[in-house]
């Protein structure tokens, strides 16, 4: 099939174009409104920029905007919570628009822990939490009102990663956590099973064949 989404509909009865774009990592992120009320929601569009300084962004779609997009500009910061297979229950119940002045972490059950550089919560049974600073906000238009966006690009300042998801070499163990991704429609799936497909060398050149990534540290930079 093929059609031309500026001019038609795929005349199927859902729309198959989220399901191109598959599988997406969950943005589970938590808030804090300058009244002081915790929030937190689950986004699937969401990325890594790049690593040096460590850049993630979430896409809030929808006007007027989400309270966690709302709470983010307002205040500059954010946490991103790695949400697993075993916390799927409480992590759909957190895309429910609960009313502004309702703490979400109370009405769910989800149990927190302090960050240590911003003031919203993390998620006390993720993995892996980044605590962020906004950095850029970017708002795009939509032909109808709940597909107008808002990008948000955080610089990352805080990495959390629970000592029990380390392998004795050093990774981060992906199995082991089994973390959500989103698929199209209202599927999910997790990560159960990994394989590596090391870059092959060009001829005639020394290479790396796992292609690592060096952990690089600069001077700070105004962020």
């Amino acid at each position: 099939m093929f059609y031309d989404p500026r001019t038609e509909v795929s005349g199927l009865p859902h729309s198959p174009f989220n399901s191109g774009c598959t599988p997406r990592p969950i943005g589970w992120i938590s808030t804090i409104s300058p009244d002081g009320v915790h929030n937190i929601a689950p986004f699937s569009q969401f990325i890594n920029v790049t690593f040096d300084p460590p850049t993630i962004l979430f896409v809030s779609c929808g006007t007027p905007q989400t309270d966690t997009a709302e709470n983010a500009v307002a205040t500059g910061e954010f946490v991103w919570n790695m949400a697993t297979y075993d916390q799927r229950e409480q992590v759909v119940k957190s895309a429910i628009p609960y009313a502004r002045e309702i703490d979400e972490w109370n009405e769910i059950g989800i149990e927190w822990v302090p960050s240590k550089f911003v003031k919203p919560r993390r998620v006390k049974a993720s993995p892996v939490h980044f605590e962020c600073v906004v950095h850029q906000t970017i708002d795009f238009p939509g032909r109808i009102p709940r597909a107008a966006g808002r990008i948000i690009i955080g610089h990352v300042i805080g990495i959390h990663i629970a000592d029990e998801v380390l392998t004795a070499d050093g990774r981060v163990d992906t199995l082991k956590i089994r973390p959500l991704a989103r698929l199209g429609y209202l599927d999910y799936t997790t990560v159960d099973s990994k394989f590596e497909l090391p870059v092959p060398p060009v001829p005639g050149t020394i290479h790396d064949p796992l292609r690592h990534t060096p952990e690089t540290l600069h001077p700070p930079a105004e962020i």
